[in-house]
């Protein structure tokens, strides 16, 4: 990695936060539709900008000066993708932890968020445990039990962890709980990690 890269990625990241920022604005403005145009027109210029030079497809995922796998513009940790939160998945002695804050633009029954976004999550993370297990695979199959609303705009907690493995195929659970350990969404998958990455 060259130090020009870092630094590009580094701008990269600092304009997808403030684009996040932008869609929040977006879903939660109140302006009259006059602002609302001028707005529009603004972004239709900026747009143009950053359309000016374009790769060919998203960025290509890479090791780090870390020397650490990344994940530049995956939607959920993805520091370079505006949609992504982004995630910032922690390991633990017995999975991985992530602290969870919804945005406005996550919403799908009223104050609440979209459980497709909620089932997003948690497929990550239960990949991130498999995969901290030294097993990783792909996502076979994906079983969510809500339990109750998920809330936008509030610190929530997410954990995952192994349960079983055999042969490919690995086996894990998570949660995405409130502060106190209160769990609003669950889940179980299985993850089968294919031939030729063993």
């Amino acid at each position: 990695m060259t130090t020009d890269l870092e630094a590009r990625l580094a701008a990269q990241a600092v304009l997808s936060q403030q684009a996040r920022e932008l869609v929040d604005a977006v879903v939660l403005t109140d302006v009259d539709e006059g602002e609302m145009a001028a707005v529009a027109a603004e972004l239709v210029a900026l747009t143009e900008r950053l359309g000016a030079v374009r790769r060919d497809g998203p960025r290509p995922h890479e090791l780090g000066p870390d020397g650490m796998f990344r994940h530049l513009g995956n939607a959920v940790v993805g520091a370079c993708n505006p949609h992504a939160l982004p995630l910032v998945v922690r390991r633990t002695a017995d999975g991985v932890k992530a602290d969870v804050m919804f945005r406005p633009s996550h919403e799908g029954p009223p104050a609440s968020v979209h459980g497709g976004v909620s089932a997003m999550i948690l497929d990550h993370l239960l990949g991130e445990a498999v995969a901290a297990s030294g097993r990783a695979g792909m996502t076979g199959t994906l079983t969510l039990r809500y339990l109750r609303p998920v809330p936008y705009g509030e610190p929530l907690a997410g954990t995952a962890a192994v349960t079983r493995t055999e042969g490919r195929k690995t086996w894990a659970e998570g949660a995405i709980t409130l502060p106190d350990g209160t769990r609003l969404a669950e889940a179980t998958g299985l993850f089968v990690t294919p031939a030729l990455w063993r």
